[in-house]
This record gives structure tokens, C-alpha cells and sequence, in this order.
């Protein structure tokens, strides 16, 4: 039986369903308002996952091209404390906190035009929602742009005290703190198309975003030295708010009540929660922290332990950005399914979401352990950047990896903490735990390991996280099957391991690092995926049998 909440419990403004929308681009949400089809999801998540990947390799061409012009030393340190303030922005403003705020904000404007239909006085539920928050939003993100840019001194000398040349660190800051407007309004726009059921332009943020920063660099580098990397950031942050803006615009002007209106009770009008807000605030601050502590912690190392971190970091991060595309997709379905009280269909959608995002991520970790030397030498040991740069880099990389499935599974369960629209002080309470664990053991390892000490104590404190918020999912969120997650992740963690002992037998007998590569991959997705069919991995069947039935068909 279908399992409900009373409508009661769905009455808030951030919890509200999605209207049916038309878009321009192809991608709304299916004619009944509610359940988003299984082709549409996989046509959003295939066209958003390209996109990102788009992003994500034009990121690693930008990291390339730092590398290659000023290598892993003290300079790039410099840029790197910098680099601080794009990175806790983006987190707060484009991926986690605002979106978590805004998309159910935006969601409830709409379905409240939904069931007013047309306004006598012309009032539109959504362009109140713009007039009353846009403005304000702005004022705040430009002031707290201008309070970073005054203080960026003291800032640089609380995130590294050890840096040999810090004025270095507070120019780039400086020029690094204009992000915090562009990301905001990058972020807003982000928030209000995804709303409307429009996807493809917040996909390509970070394309716009690399493209600025790689072209800044190339043009400025002889002049300004790594300084025009930050004044990159700057430029990169004014196209994402330029590959959004047309967008919704037209959105907003073409905008008009849609058919098959929304139940009135779930169209409470109230401002946005300032629990809520601070709960989402909070959690992408602790979850952010662990830049800080990392940082932090390798500036009293010899110069170049910041970039090397950087690198790791960068490149043994993209499986898991790539395993959290179809949650981000997903996460208005899910918000829309509890405030319809269809408990089921939420649990379902998270369920196969996170058996999803863990053999995607899992594949690439294996990936990343076994092929590390070679992917790090093939990426970036060039010009300043050494074949010492690259053994170093490599082994930070390999411990990197081992918390890529918690940082996955963070991303992917605190979506269902917050789809509710409701606060939830929990997993604020759960990354703060981790992020005390994280600092606590870099603190003890970093005497002991150096690099590959901080990278240890990133993996367990996000991997503790992970545990705590899997843990409490039944009771203070969505409530899964806890044992048959835990049975499917075993599963996936099983042929991932032996995947990565097979990725390690061949990369070790090739001597050339592209053809090194190129075997270990392939000896990583064929056993992967040939244990997962053999242990039966949810996740992984309706794939094979796509595919064969696709085959047969071709015959």
C-alpha cells in the first residue's frame, strides 16, 4: 500500500509541486505535473551529464594550463588560498545552499500560478517572488564582496599563516572576491531555471567558467604572473551570469499560468524559512571547511603541498561530480513526491539514485587508484610542472580516492534532507562531526605522512559523515531500506576493489603511460561490470538489459 503523509505536513511554500512547463529547450516536466517519466529523466541527466563533462574537461584543460605556466611551487599556493573563496561560493551559492533554498521557493511561486490562474490585477506569483528577493540577494552578495576584498589580508593570514609570500595570496584574493556577486546571480539564475523545468543553461555554467579563466590566463600570464589566473575567476564568473540571464528572462516575460493547477493548500505563500536557511548555510559551511582545514594544515609544509593537494583533489574529484548529475536532476522529483505524501515514490527514487551514483563513482575510484601516475602524468607534467610534481601528485591522488564514496554519498542523502523544504539540524550536526574528525586526524597525521596524511583524514571524516547520515535516513528523512542499501553498496564495493587489483596488474606491465592507461581501464570495466552482473547489482541490470534488448533489436 501506498504509503501517505496527511497534507498538513506539506503545507510549506518550499515544498510545493512543480507546475507543468513548457520550454524551449525540450526538457519540461512530463503533462501530468507530478511523475517525471523515465525517458525524460534519462534525456535531462544524459544532456546535463554531457554538459557537466564539457565543464569538468575544460577544468581540468584550466588546471592544466596553471600547471603548466606556474607549476606546483609557491606561487600557485598563493593562487590556490585565493581559490578558497570561488570554492566555498560555488558551494554556497550555485550547488548546494542557495539551490536548496531557491528551487523550492521558485517551485511554490509556480504552483501557486498554477492554481490562481490568471490575475485580475496582473500579479504573478513568480516575478513577486524575483521583485522581492533579487534585489535584496544582489545587495547582500555585492556587500559581502566588498567586505572580502577589505579584508583579504587578515583572511589569507588565517587560512595560511606559513605562506612565504602572502601579499601574493591577498592580490589574488582580492581579484577572487568578485565572485561572490556573479556566483550569486550566476547561482539565482541557476535556481529559477531549474525551477522551470530547464536545465541545458545551468548545465553550462562551468563551461563559461573555465572558458574565462583559461583565456584570461593565456592573455595576461606574461604580464601579470599568476595574478591573472584570480582576474580569470573574475571574468569566468561575469559569463555565467551571461549564459543564464537571456534564459530567464525570457522565461519570466513569456511566463503564464499553467494548466492542471496545484492544490491550493500546498501553495502557502509564508517568506522562505529562516531555519531552512540556516540549516543549508551551515551544512555547506562545515562540508566547505574541510578546504579550510586542508589548506590550513599543508602551508606550513614545504611550497607546493597546496598544489599538489589541488591537483589530487581536482582530478580524483570528477567521478564523484559525475555520479551527482542524476540527483541533481532528481532532486525536485523527490521534493515533489513529499509534498504530494507519496513517501514511496521518494524512497524508491533515492534508493536507485544512490545505488546509481555509488558504481559510477565506484568505477571511477577504481579508476583513479590503479591509473593514478599515469592520468597525473599525462595531464600535467609539462613546462613547470616536474616528473617529481607528478610522483607526489599521484600518490596524494590514490588516497584521495579512497573517500570518493562518501563524499558521493553525502552529496546524494543530504538531497533528501532538505527535498522536504523542511530544516533539518541533523546533517549540519553530521558534517560538523566529520569535518572535527577531519581536523583532529590531519592534525595527527600530517607530522607523520605530510601530503598523504591531510588527503587520509579528508576520506575518513567524509566517509564518517556518510555513515552518520545513512544511518538516520529511516527516521529523519526519506525513509529507505537501510539493510538493502547497505547490501547493494557492499555488492558495488566488492567488484570495485577487485577492479582496481585488475586496473593495478596491467598498468604495471605497460611502461607507456597512455597505453598504460588505456589497458587499465579496460581491465577495470570488464571485471567491474562483469561482478556486478555476477552479484546482481540493482543498479547495474536495467543497463545490460537495455543494451541486449537493444542488440536483438539490431538483428
Amino acid at each position: 500500500m501506498k504509503r501517505t503523509l496527511p497534507v498538513g505536513r506539506a503545507k510549506s511554500p518550499l515544498s510545493s509541486t512543480v507546475p507543468v512547463q513548457s520550454a524551449p529547450d525540450g526538457l519540461g516536466v512530463n503533462g501530468d505535473g507530478h511523475r517525471a517519466s523515465g525517458s525524460f529523466l534519462a534525456r535531462v541527466a544524459l544532456l546535463t551529464a554531457a554538459l557537466s563533462a564539457a565543464g569538468s574537461l575544460l577544468g581540468l584543460g584550466r588546471d592544466q594550463a596553471l600547471a603548466q605556466l606556474f607549476g606546483a611551487g609557491s606561487e600557485t599556493d598563493a593562487f590556490l588560498v585565493a581559490w578558497t573563496v570561488p570554492e566555498v561560493a560555488a558551494t554556497l551559492l550555485i550547488e548546494d545552499g542557495l539551490a536548496f533554498m531557491l528551487v523550492p521557493a521558485f517551485s511554490a511561486a509556480l504552483a501557486a500560478r498554477a492554481a490562481d490562474g490568471p490575475s485580475p490585477r496582473g500579479q504573478d506569483p513568480v516575478r513577486a517572488l524575483v521583485a522581492g528577493s533579487l534585489p535584496r540577494l544582489s545587495l547582500a552578495f555585492a556587500a559581502s564582496a566588498i567586505l572580502l576584498i577589505a579584508a583579504a589580508r587578515p583572511l589569507v593570514a588565517l587560512l595560511a599563516p606559513g605562506l612565504p609570500d602572502p601579499q601574493l595570496a591577498v592580490d589574488c584574493t582580492r581579484l577572487t572576491a568578485t565572485c561572490v556577486l556573479t556566483f550569486g546571480l550566476a547561482g539565482y539564475c541557476s535556481a529559477a531555471l531549474r525551477a522551470h523545468s530547464s536545465y541545458l543553461p545551468p548545465a553550462a555554467i562551468y563551461v563559461a567558467y573555465n572558458i574565462g579563466i583559461i583565456a584570461t590566463m593565456l592573455l595576461l600570464a606574461d604580464r601579470w604572473g599568476v595574478r591573472a589566473a584570480a582576474a580569470g575567476v573574475a571574468v569566468g564568473g561575469c559569463l555565467m551570469v551571461l549564459a543564464q540571464a537571456p534564459s530567464l528572462r525570457r522565461r519570466l516575460r513569456n511566463g503564464t499560468p499553467t494548466a492542471g493547477g496545484a492544490d491550493a493548500r500546498t501553495t502557502d505563500r509564508a517568506p522562505m524559512n529562516l531555519a531552512l536557511i540556516a540549516t543549508v548555510l551551515l551544512f555547506a559551511l562545515c562540508r566547505q571547511a574541510q578546504v579550510f582545514i586542508e589548506r590550513y594544515l599543508a602551508s606550513s609544509l614545504p611550497s607546493g603541498a597546496i598544489s599538489e593537494l589541488n591537483y589530487a583533489q581536482k582530478v580524483a574529484q570528477l567521478p564523484m561530480v559525475l555520479s551527482l548529475m542524476l540527483c541533481t536532476v532528481t532532486f525536485p522529483v523527490v521534493a515533489k513526491a513529499l509534498a504530494r505524501g507519496d513517501v514511496e515514490h521518494a524512497r524508491d527514487r533515492v534508493e536507485r539514485d544512490v545505488a546509481l551514483a555509488a558504481c559510477i563513482v565506484l568505477s571511477g575510484a577504481a579508476v583513479v587508484f590503479a591509473c593514478a601516475p599515469q592520468i597525473i602524468e599525462l595531464l600535467f607534467q609539462r613546462g613547470a610542472f616536474t616528473a617529481e610534481d607528478t610522483a607526489a601528485t599521484a600518490s596524494v591522488m590514490r588516497v584521495y580516492s579512497l573517500g570518493l564514496l562518501g563524499h558521493c554519498l553525502v552529496g546524494a542523502l543530504v538531497r533528501s534532507y532538505f527535498s522536504a523544504g523542511r530544516p533539518s539540524w541533523y546533517p549540519v550536526a553530521a558534517m560538523a562531526a566529520g569535518m572535527v574528525l577531519t581536523a583532529v586526524a590531519g592534525l595527527w597525521a600530517v607530522d607523520a605522512w605530510g601530503v598523504g596524511g591531510i588527503a587520509a583524514a579528508n576520506a575518513l571524516g567524509i566517509t564518517f559523515t556518510a555513515v552518520l547520515l545513512l544511518a538516520a535516513m529511516d527516521r529523519r528523512s526519506v525513509p529507505v531500506r537501510i539493510p538493502a542499501v547497505l547490501r547493494e553498496l557492499a555488492k558495488t564495493l566488492l567488484a570495485a576493489v577487485a577492479a582496481t587489483a585488475a586496473g593495478l596488474l596491467c598498468t604495471a606491465r605497460v611502461e607507456q603511460p597512455l597505453s598504460a592507461l588505456a589497458a587499465g581501464c579496460l581491465a577495470i570495466g570488464a571485471v567491474f561490470g562483469l561482478l556486478l552482473w555476477a552479484l546482481k547489482v540493482q543498479a547495474f541490470l536495467p543497463a545490460v538489459r537495455i543494451a541486449t534488448r537493444k542488440l536483438r533489436n539490431a538483428r
